[in-house]
């Protein structure tokens, strides 16, 4: 989603808050900075339980994800050529990235759980071979 702040924004703002104010400066820093947005997803939720049902307003979000699977997949691609710096090789990145696609997409594992799995096996292979 467009409207939530990043990060660097949260971090930010608790700085600043935290540096002038204390912990109550860094609390009402962050919750000033994502209130707006909590309300903005709020509303689309409501109105997306609303419309719902009206077919193109379904045509609309099946288009938006096609779109957004484009997206990541080229974000993929645009990586890809980091691939050449990393410790694993690129033929043993290329067997975790199908890995990691055969679980959430074909087996429909959840996400939550398949990331940090291969995400600390990946650590812990990446780390072994960086010490040999």
């Amino acid at each position: 989603m467009g409207y939530m702040p990043g990060p660097n924004i949260v971090n930010l703002s608790l700085m600043i808050g935290g540096r002038y104010f204390g912990l109550s400066g860094a609390m009402a820093a962050l919750g000033g900075l994502l209130i707006i947005p909590l309300v903005i997803v709020l509303l689309m939720s409501a109105a997306y339980a609303h419309y719902s049902d009206y077919p193109a307003v379904s045509g609309a979000l099946r288009g938006m994800g096609s779109v957004a699977a484009g997206l990541i997949i080229a974000t993929g691609i645009k990586l890809s050529s980091s691939l050449k710096f990393s410790p694993l090789g690129i033929p043993l990145c290329i067997v975790i990235g199908s890995i990691c696609f055969a679980c959430i997409a074909l087996l429909r594992w959840p996400l939550a759980f398949v990331l940090p799995g291969l995400g600390s096996l990946t650590f812990i292979l990446a780390y072994w071979k960086q010490k040999l």
